[in-house]
């Protein structure tokens, strides 16, 4: 520990500890823009500078360290100069029609603006510009940018693609796509985990939001809605609404209320996903002499599209089940439209996903297994869900519960947990054990693959059958247990990947809560849910059962395969640039 005073206030710091952590344990609140804790502590934007006695220059709090007898002033009369200067330097380059921008209102130079009570800029106004493809899933104005850094450390440091870099010089600094690529030519994997570290609305999803309202409008659609399960555990955050208050059956509500004709979950599909992956895993568990071992997951399309364009030559052990959404669009337009006695063509499906790499994945061609086009027509991110209910001027909050419609809406809680890091894996134990001995194991007996740890392994005996599984969240993290696999360091025989950070509740498209990184949050509510739920296994699943009794007849049959499985190598993914394993900086981040 050292000595130290802040504000006039002497106080004890540990002595490795920043400016900026010491003023926080301290209570003392320092502004900050670019920073994020290991990960992006360059001082960028200047605007955490602090004044120290004896020094003529002030410093940066974010990469400055406490020393024994420092004394510190957070908010002199010269740093606060400095500060609102810096700002309107920003300002000044930066696009502030804010009431047009998709992070008004959650935006951190928006609030720094407001607090430091700029009303006018001293500074003439230089906005930058670059074209951009605007029908991309990914959006990037410039405009916007405030070269803060922290999208291109997070895109190498914890996801290792580096897709983003700065580019040009001088005044012209701006960050962009790395090695002059467009961004539709890049290998970008649509994790959107720059979005959501962006402190400004420079990174965003494509909006859908209006053709949702179109099809809302249109008295000749029938609007199907699914509900992913990593929805529920976030949706209420953006609106305000409690986390105990923001149920799933109060967003249904609110669904209901904006017009939707049938509301569905997700989970039922989920499970749906289960008893086909779950029976392919057991088949070539049986024949793995023919079929080289792990089997990865491939409900992830951000995961798929790293495969694709980092180890092309892993593709052939992907899971050929599609992903959750994809299923459900398939069913809906093929089993469903029966169940309703209309032509496929009618239904709209909209899914409300925690992801941007998922409007990728509904606009692939080989999405079209029920023959009337794509089989989910909407991809909408738990962020634009929430501005439809701000524009319907609907307070969820105060909503009653409303039940999903059925067969569609009936998941289990193993349906729920695939929104958390470890959940499909879990899930998928469950059911393969089940199908191999003949009855239900304890709910339970899988945990260890839950938690946040970016790469978790674990063995089982699954009915006299031994198993060695390993669950991996975050590219970085992902880049790291291939190599191994490659390198023969180690060996599973079931993989589960996960693009983001903790899981589909740490997704690109779930609401950004600035400085905080809550999948971990989330997913307690996820296993909650699941601990709680009347069904616990994918098989009990009546609704999913009766599916394949009326309809798709049993697991992996001629039709389940027609439209619940798909070739992943029927498209085209830009390859990285060498296509092999880059080097990633951190290590393993149990925080991210």
């Amino acid at each position: 520990m050292v000595n130290v005073t802040i504000n006039g206030t002497p106080l004890a710091a540990r002595d490795e500890a920043t400016i900026l952590e010491a003023a926080a344990a301290a209570g003392v609140s320092i502004p900050t823009l670019c920073y994020l804790k290991g990960i992006n502590e360059i001082g960028a934007c200047r605007v955490c500078v602090v004044e120290l006695e004896g020094t003529d220059r002030l410093v940066t709090a974010c990469n400055n360290r406490v020393k024994e007898g420092m004394v510190i002033r957070t908010n002199s009369p010269r740093v606060r100069e400095a500060r609102r200067t810096n700002v309107e330097l920003i300002l000044s380059q930066h696009d502030c029609y804010c009431a047009t921008c998709a992070r008004s209102g959650n935006c951190s130079l928006q609030s720094m603006a407001n607090d430091l009570g700029i009303l006018d800029l001293p500074y003439r106004r230089e906005l930058p510009y670059s074209p951009w493809n605007r029908e991309f899933p990914l959006i990037r104005d410039f405009s916007k940018c405030i070269k803060c850094m922290r999208c291109v450390q997070v895109c190498d440091r914890i996801q290792g693609m580096g897709i983003w870099d700065v580019a040009n010089t001088g005044s012209r600094t701006t960050v962009d796509v790395s090695l002059n690529r467009k961004i539709e030519d890049s290998d970008c994997a649509l994790c959107g985990q720059c979005i959501t570290h962006c402190p400004v609305g420079a990174l965003r999803e494509r909006d859908d939001t209006e053709r949702a309202f179109a099809a809302l409008a249109d008295p000749q659609t029938v609007t199907v809605v699914q509900v992913a399960p990593a929805v529920r555990a976030a949706w209420g955050e953006s609106l305000g609404i409690g986390r105990e208050q923001a149920t799933v059956k109060r967003l249904v509500s609110a669904l209901r209320k904006m017009g939707f004709d049938y509301i569905f979950d997700t989970t039922f599909s989920a499970d749906l996903t289960i008893m086909e992956e779950g029976s392919e895993f057991l088949g070539r568990l049986k024949t793995r002499g023919d079929n080289p071992l792990p089997m990865f997951t491939s409900c992830c399309p951000g995961w798929v599209r790293f495969l694709k364009s980092q180890y092309p030559d892993l593709v052939g052990q992907l899971s050929t089940a599609k992903s959750p959404q994809q299923m459900f669009g398939a069913v809906a337009k093929s089993y469903y439209a029966k169940l309703l006695g209309i032509e496929p063509e009618r239904i709209c499906c909209v899914s409300v996903m925690p992801c941007i790499a998922k409007k990728h994945e509904a606009e692939l061609p080989t999405m079209n297994s029920a023959g009337c086009g794509h089989d989910v027509d909407i991809v909408l991110t738990t962020r634009e869900i929430d501005r439809m209910i701000r524009a319907e001027h609907i307070r969820a909050g105060e909503l009653g519960e409303e039940e999903f419609d059925a067969p569609l809406g009936e998941g289990s809680g193993a349906g729920v947990i695939f929104g958390a890091t470890g959940g499909v894996m879990e899930a998928a134990l469950r059911s393969a054990y089940y199908l191999t001995a003949g009855k239900n194991p304890d709910p339970d007996a899988f945990r260890r693959v839950r938690g946040m740890d970016g790469w978790k392994e674990a063995a089982f005996d699954l009915n006299g059958t031994p198993l060695k599984v390993a669950v991996v969240s975050g590219l970085g993290n992902t880049r790291r247990l291939i190599e191994a696999v490659q390198n023969g360091k180690a060996r599973y025989d079931f993989v589960e990947v996960m693009a983001c950070p903790g899981g589909c509740s740490g997704g690109g498209g779930q609401p950004i809560l600035e400085g905080e990184e809550p999948a971990g949050v989330r997913n307690e509510n996820l296993y909650g849910l699941d601990q709680s739920s009347k069904i616990r296994f994918s098989h009990e699943n009546s609704a999913v059962l009766r599916v394949y009794r009326d309809y798709l007849e049993k697991p992996l049959s001629h039709r389940a395969h027609e439209l619940l499985h798909t070739d992943h190598r029927l498209w085209k993914m830009p390859l990285s640039p060498g296509a092999s394993g880059r080097e990633t900086a951190e290590p393993d981040r149990t925080d991210w």
